[in-house]
């Protein structure tokens, strides 16, 4: 079985043609399964060979489509445009509630939960979209830091920040700047190092 998918990558365009035969896609074949193509590599399911073809591309490492400002190389389009917003700082989606402003849709409907929550901060009213998120925003207020460092004492109030904390001790910067291969301890500092 074979299918032809027509890929656009910036101003080129191809058909790129791909063989399928049990060993890349398992299908179901039945009627009520909204999702009947299956990847073998990750189990991750389809509703179009389509889509199942542009999934592998993640496994395969093929980045057709490059962004025109950094050259950071994506295996979907949409993964191209959602980048692209980095660089424009472009925000189109405002919280109707409170003003806030997203980049993507998602992000703002995610955001629409705290409006909406039942966990709510009874010192200054801040709605959370979960109690664990509410239990660390009460620490604001407490001053309650209950993660300590270990070489030198220091405090803080998540087990993320003392992660971050430890890594100044260590020397460790995780992350990568793709431009200039700068090290960073934490993501903000890369995506302001450039």
């Amino acid at each position: 079985m074979s299918y032809v998918v027509h890929i656009v990558a910036g101003e080129t365009s191809f058909e790129a043609k791909s063989e399928a035969d049990s060993n890349d896609i398992t299908e179901y074949s039945d009627a009520d399964k909204p999702r009947p193509y299956e990847c073998t590599m990750c189990d991750k399911r389809y509703k179009t060979k389509g889509g199942l073809y542009y999934h592998k591309l993640t496994h395969a490492g093929e980045k057709l489509y490059s962004c025109t400002v950094c050259d950071k190389r994506f295996t979907q389009k949409g993964g191209l445009n959602v980048h692209q917003l980095t660089h424009s700082g472009e925000k189109l989606y405002p919280c109707s509630e409170c003003g806030k402003c997203f980049m993507l849709r998602s992000k703002l409907n995610h955001h629409k939960i705290i409006h909406t929550s039942r966990y709510r901060c009874t010192e200054c009213g801040k709605c959370c979209g979960s109690s664990s998120t509410l239990a660390v925003h009460r620490r604001t207020h407490s001053g309650e830091k209950p993660f300590e460092c270990n070489v030198c004492s220091k405090r803080f109030t998540t087990a993320g920040s003392l992660k971050n904390h430890n890594r100044t001790h260590s020397g460790e910067k995780p992350y990568k700047c793709h431009v200039c291969s700068a090290g960073g301890l934490e993501t903000l500092e890369i995506l302001t190092s450039t």
